[in-house]
């Protein structure tokens, strides 16, 4: 390689010799060459500008020429069949077609990558790294190599799915244990399988597992961060073996029903640390639908500080936990962390002049100092049973784990109104939409007006990896998008990259991001009248609240995230339209 720090300006001062290689080695003719010689000497325009502006190269010509200049190999075909797929598990098929980049050849000191643009060295840099090697280059059209992309990652797929088909033919023993790590080779194909994917799932962090059978293949997806990502497929008549596999480990699910949905728990342990599994099954067309939720026991309460919890509704929310009496209602959808919050907010209040009991579906955070009781539904052990027996107890604070039918939320709030301090998540968008899903279970608002003292909406947004974030460079249109007029002059605004800390996702970690509405007089008043949730929510904001968007926004422009994940998680055409 003669001088990899040459640029493509440099070899334009070299018209006659570039003129030769570009006719030499594409289609273009030596009449076309002299008419944009010709052009260039009037012009002084670039050589290849011109050819390129007339139609006469493509844009991959220039680097193919480069290429032969400072002597990088260029290949016409890439030759997919002597390409090992195994060499490739190490990088995302998403990257690969990213980067245009496709690995063809290791040895024991180098890897080979063909590549379209020689000039990128940041993702050589990235191969470099992975394979802790020194990199060799082979240069080819962006079409080959994307061609090259889909062919080998295809066969390695299908070599990993024929060998299980194979594997799943074998007689089947369901009783394996349940310790994912201590499966070998002896063990049926099943066993391991299903081990492999919960490792690979708990090492990746992800929250849930889902298994969806379709008509010919079973689809294998990860909850990532909140973001569902595809890990593998398999043939569907797999699908029934790694169902009753799973089923087994729950020690309680009935193997033989398929018709009718069923829950239950699986205990593993893995690298010395115990999880518990929730494990949902439905009847679907093609078979029974999976969804997995990976609970690590032990964890360690974080601090509101330490999920993101900030500013003005921090400071509100540390005033309210100290109230001797009221419900406090944390909203949210599925997945929210509306759970960890509650868990944070008793870690902050728990002291030994306090009697706490929770009721919980799972226990997620065993606390020191807390009475926990767990849902049961096969004892008809329910959130409104245990509640009855918990206001019995007299204790000081009560967290109840969801409040998802009229006798659990009545019984909060009678609880409240006997002066104790009630702690409950509901499912709703907003806070403002609280008091209404209250009135839709059947609570009435004279109740709700004389217990309620604050909703806590809140969502999970991903947190930009710290090793590749870049800065970005705001458009307006950036800033219609964040619902904002002017950028703040201190304001440090990235976005997002992708390396291998990361896992070429960008985003490493989450964040909450919330609105705290506190119930005022006025408030109150606009319960009793059973206003929608757009009037609460406007007089909310007339009196201080930080929605949502808001504290995204400010997350933007901390760094900690970027503009395309607060469009992703957050809602802001409705916000724009309730404000």
């Amino acid at each position: 390689m003669k001088d990899p720090d040459q640029t493509p300006h440099d070899l334009e001062t070299q018209p006659e010799k570039i003129g030769q290689l570009l006719l030499k080695h594409t289609q273009l003719t030596e009449e076309q060459l002299n008419e944009a010689l010709e052009l260039q000497e009037s012009s002084g325009m670039l050589l290849g500008q011109i050819l390129l502006q007339d139609g006469y190269i493509q844009p991959h010509d220039i680097i193919k020429v480069i290429c032969y200049q400072i002597d990088i190999p260029y290949i016409q075909v890439i030759n997919v069949e002597e390409v090992d797929p195994e060499i490739t598990q190490n990088i995302p098929i998403n990257y690969a077609k990213h980067q245009e980049i496709l690995p063809i050849l290791e040895t024991d000191l180098t890897i080979t990558i063909v590549m379209s643009d020689p000039f990128n060295f940041d993702t050589i840099n990235d191969i470099r790294e992975i394979f802790k090697k020194e990199v060799e280059i082979v240069v080819s059209s962006p079409a080959q190599v994307q061609n090259g992309i889909n062919q080998v990652y295809e066969r390695a797929t299908k070599t990993m799915v024929d060998t299980l088909e194979e594997e799943f033919d074998e007689a089947l023993d369901l009783e394996g244990p349940i310790d994912i790590l201590d499966a070998n080779a002896d063990e049926a194909p099943v066993i391991r399988f299903v081990n492999s994917v919960i490792f690979r799932a708990v090492k990746e962090k992800t929250s849930d597992i889902h298994i969806e059978p379709y008509e010919k293949e079973t689809i294998y997806r990860f909850r990532i961060n909140g973001i569902m990502t595809e890990v593998l497929r398999q043939p569907i008549k797999t699908h029934s073996a790694v169902s009753s596999r799973i089923k087994v480990m729950t020690k309680s699910m009935d193997i033989a029903e398929k018709r009718l949905p069923q829950d239950g728990r699986i205990k593993i342990k893995m690298a010395g640390k115990d999880f518990d599994i929730r494990l949902s099954t439905v009847p679907v067309q093609n078979g029974e639908r999976i969804v997995m939720r990976i609970l690590e026991k032990g964890n360690t309460i974080m601090g509101l500080e330490a999920l993101g919890f900030e500013g003005i509704v921090l400071e509100n929310l540390n005033k309210l936990i100290q109230r001797k009496h009221g419900v406090l209602y944390v909203s949210g959808p599925t997945g929210s962390g509306k759970t960890t919050t509650l868990m944070a907010v008793l870690d902050r209040i728990n002291s030994p002049d306090k009697m706490i009991i929770t009721v919980e579906d799972p226990v997620e955070y065993e606390v020191p100092g807390i009475s926990q009781i767990q849902v049961n539904s096969k004892i008809n052990l329910s959130f409104a049973v245990a509640l009855r027996a918990i206001v019995r107890q007299d204790p000081d604070i009560i967290m109840v784990g969801e409040t998802r039918d009229l006798e659990t939320a009545t019984m909060a709030i009678e609880a409240s109104l006997t002066g104790h301090f009630v702690l409950s998540t509901i499912h709703t968008n907003d806070a403002a939409s609280a008091p209404n899903r209250l009135i839709d279970m059947g609570v009435q608002p004279f109740l709700i007006a004389s217990s309620l003292i604050g909703i806590l909406a809140q969502r999970l947004i991903q947190t930009l990896c710290e090793e590749c974030k870049r800065p970005h460079e705001v458009k307006e249109s950036d800033k219609d998008l964040l619902g904002v007029d002017a950028i703040p002059s201190d304001a440090t605004i990235f976005e997002a990259v992708g390396c291998q800390k990361c896992n070429f996702k960008g985003y490493t970690g989450r964040t909450t991001v919330s609105e705290l509405l506190l119930i005022s007089d006025e408030i109150k008043a606009l319960v009793l009248q059973k206003a929608d949730a757009g009037q609460i929510k406007k007089m909310a904001i007339s009196q201080g609240m930080e929605t949502l968007r808001i504290s995204a926004v400010s997350k933007v422009f901390k760094g900690s995230t970027s503009i395309e994940e607060v469009v992703r998680a957050i809602n802001v055409e409705e916000e724009f339209i309730e404000e």
